[in-house]
């Protein structure tokens, strides 16, 4: 790692040593980073977006309607999507520059990001910096190196973090929590996890492309698109619309498939209710890889140890369409879902979850979903994704479900996952602790990589 890709105020030694850095971490300890009240509070939260079309624009639409938020500032690289964005809040300042908007904005108490995968890192490394409580879209960075990097300067500046995995605040995602504790299956030593995308239900056309070899025609920018600060600290490339919009997950350089899109938000209730940390090995397997883009379909296997008197856990990931063994004890005619689900095989038995980010538990086969007793709620609801973030912020709730404690480590499981998939499958072993797989040297230089000059977290 060059020593642009470090982190100013910290060495890669205090990173290591870190409690963050510890393999049997668990991810779900933390209810909340800190819940002390801002600084020089007001009436309302000043917030800045950064990223203001497509999952940015759905952000807009939802925090611009809550009463104790006020939007200060708006940037995005692209000028027809920050303008549609400045005419539903006209009093706010707009920029194309992250970096000057924090240069300029001193009214600022937190951030929203919702840019592409490779900017996640820089933008909320910088409002960290600034003290500022960020709302940062999943998955929370597109290398392992930043995902540790930005949930330690988190913790250490004691900031208000979530990562935008929405089903977190689901009433599904606390009911598999609550029946897993009752013994509704006992003890749980597999799972099951997955995703259509890139697919539609195993079908064209795909949300994204994925699959194929860098497109070498060098079309014009659009007028409206900086297209230098969207590359951000992803490596040289011509334009391309190949490359943006939305389209940018399938790359490598600068997103990571239907597993850092739709995994997060799967993964998120297994990682939750079993409280995994990080895994200590991974295979994979896949349909023809490329050397830039992710492959059309892949499948992960992932081996956690145990964590306590729980049990070791073996995770399967699948995506492009492909699903898991139709388990035996499924109701005759009935089948898996093809878009997103869960399955948890437990010692007594199985919860199927249907929905992304965990939203339907039901037990099969049906008759035991009918006989089962429900225990009474225990766990608190949430009010909302958002919501609890903007609450928290202000000194108020009772904290955030995806925290950057959490969405740390879950971020990097998925990202060891990923780089197995790029190194053809292989099986690996991750060492957490010393972030690197052990004797690869080749899978452990996929753990950061050298930013263009001028960008560094």
């Amino acid at each position: 790692m060059s020593k642009s890709t470090q982190v100013d105020d910290f060495s890669r030694r205090q990173f290591l040593n870190s409690g963050m850095a510890a393999a049997g971490i668990v991810a779900g300890a933390e209810c909340s980073l800190a819940q002390e009240p801002r600084k020089n509070r007001s009436d309302k939260l000043r917030l800045a977006f950064v990223g203001c079309g497509g999952q940015g624009g759905g952000n807009l639409g939802v925090f611009i309607k809550m009463p104790q938020v006020q939007i200060v500032a708006l940037c995005d690289v692209d000028a027809r999507r920050l303008a549609a964005a400045a005419n539903q809040v006209p009093d706010a300042s707009t920029h194309r520059d992250f970096r000057k908007m924090f240069d300029t904005e001193k009214n600022i108490d937190a951030v929203v990001v919702s840019t592409p995968d490779h900017t996640h890192a820089a933008v909320t490394m910088r409002a960290i910096k600034e003290g500022k409580h960020v709302y940062c879209e999943k998955p929370l960075t597109r290398t392992i190196f930043e995902a540790r990097t930005v949930a330690d300067a988190a913790r250490k500046a004691g900031v208000i973090t979530q990562m935008g995995n929405q089903g977190m605040d689901s009433e599904g995602n606390r009911q598999i929590k609550e029946w897993l504790a009752d013994g509704a299956i006992g003890e749980v030593r597999e799972v099951h996890v997955w995703s259509d995308r890139p697919t539609h239900s195993g079908k064209l056309p795909l949300w994204w492309p994925q699959g194929f070899e860098r497109p070498t025609d060098q079309p014009n920018v659009p007028d409206e698109l900086d297209w230098d600060l969207w590359l951000g600290p992803a490596r040289q490339r011509a334009y391309h619309p190949a490359y943006c919009p939305f389209v940018w997950r399938g790359w490598w350089d600068f997103g990571s498939g239907g597993l850092g899109d739709m995994g997060i938000h799967n993964l998120a209730p297994v990682f939750d209710a079993l409280q995994l940390g990080a895994p200590e090995s991974v295979r994979a397997s896949s349909t023809p890889l490329f050397p830039e883009t992710v492959p059309q379909a892949a499948i992960v296997h992932y081996q956690f140890p145990a964590r306590g008197d729980r049990p070791p856990v073996k995770l399967h990931w699948y995506d492009g369409g492909l699903l898991p063994a139709v388990p035996d004890v499924l109701d005759k005619g009935v089948e898996l879902p093809r878009d997103d689900g869960i399955l948890f095989v437990g010692d007594k038995g199985h919860m199927l979850v249907r929905g992304a980010g965990g939203r339907q538990p039901t037990l099969i086969p049906s008759s035991r979903d009918r006989e089962y007793k429900r225990p009474t709620a225990s766990l608190p609801r949430s009010i909302g994704h958002r919501a609890e973030w903007v609450a928290a912020c202000l000194g108020e709730g009772t904290g955030t479900a995806s925290n950057f404690s959490f969405a740390g480590p879950l971020t990097e499981a998925v990202l060891v996952g990923s780089i197995c998939i790029r190194c053809g499958g292989e099986k690996l072993m991750w060492d957490s602790q010393g972030l690197r797989f052990i004797d690869n040297s080749k899978a452990t230089a996929m753990v950061h990589y050298d930013y263009r000059e001028g960008w560094q977290l």
